[in-house]
């Protein structure tokens, strides 16, 4: 599936000009509390079960995406690098959203195919937030 790559200063870019985008933030909620793009929303699309050691899928990541966000809200998907954003930009279009980007180098960093570094949100002096904003954090957003 071919899925739209950004960097974070462009993710940031498409943002600034487009005020009905939405960046939305898929990594856990810790590590979202521990800081995040100014203004994202936050759906884990995987969760982290510390007795399997392993990434378990969040089975109601497309619903909850889907009872906030019209199908044609234009998204900005990040994570910490790029991977498991990518992974959710591939469970969105099949759900049906038609505009939507992943933010390779996501809010920590990654590397490019050359191996060159990719700095991620934070590093590129972007504006970052912390906690769990009231409306916006995943524990607000899968409860309504």
């Amino acid at each position: 599936m071919d899925i739209s790559q950004v960097t974070p200063r462009e993710a940031y870019e498409l943002l600034e000009q487009n005020p009905t985008a939405i960046y939305l933030d898929v990594r856990t909620e810790a590590e979202f509390e521990a800081g995040h793009p100014a203004g994202a929303r936050n759906v884990p699309v995987v969760f982290f079960d510390p007795g399997a050691r392993q990434p378990l899928p969040n089975p109601e990541f497309v619903a909850t995406v889907k009872r906030h966000l019209a199908s044609t809200t234009p998204l900005v998907v990040g994570c910490q690098s790029g991977g498991r954003s990518q992974h959710a930009c591939e469970l969105l279009v099949q759900a049906g959203y038609t505009d939507v980007v992943n933010v390779h180098g996501g809010f920590g960093g990654a590397r490019d195919q050359t191996g060159r570094v990719v700095p991620g949100w934070a590093a590129a002096g972007l504006p970052v937030e912390q906690g769990q904003p009231p409306g916006r954090s995943h524990a607000d957003l899968k409860s309504r």
